[in-house]
């Protein structure tokens, strides 16, 4: 980090300050270290229960699950577990579907197979992944530290 030991700012600046703080956490590599050091501990897996990636940013009530689940696993960690844990998305058919329809227009399956299903099969699996690369954004711009 850029100050020293007791030097403080002049002003606080918050974004400043917590570009700062991710940069250390990514270049220092912060995450993987904490997770080697705690390896031979006592296992604790935690699977997270994965948001639907229908839109590109994530429910405000998912961003707090997530803060708390992340709290659960840094107690864990802080306690000398070695934390298994795995995050994901729900990437299955309906939210997606639904969210592609809506963009179409389209009102019934029919309109689908008329606009193509291949084509309509391909927009559901680009649309899961590109908001799964956004929403992962927002989570690592939360804080969040799962794999």
């Amino acid at each position: 980090m850029s100050q020293h030991v007791g030097e403080l700012p002049k002003k606080y600046d918050a974004h400043a300050n917590e570009e700062e703080i991710m940069r250390f956490w990514k270049d220092d590599h912060i995450y993987e270290t904490v997770k080697n050091y705690r390896s031979h501990g006592n296992k604790f897996y935690f699977l997270d229960g994965p948001p639907f990636p229908s839109s590109d940013t994530p429910h405000i009530g998912t961003c707090w699950n997530k803060v708390l689940k992340d709290s659960i696993i840094r107690y864990k960690r802080s306690r000398g577990f070695n934390v298994r844990d795995q995050p994901g998305y729900d990437c299955h058919g309906l939210p997606i579907e639904l969210t592609i329809e809506q963009k179409w227009g389209a009102k019934t399956k029919k309109e689908i197979e008329a606009l193509g299903l291949e084509r309509f099969v391909l927009a559901c699996k680009e649309c899961a992944e590109t908001n799964s690369l956004s929403m992962t954004r927002v989570f690592q711009d939360l804080g969040i530290w799962m794999d």
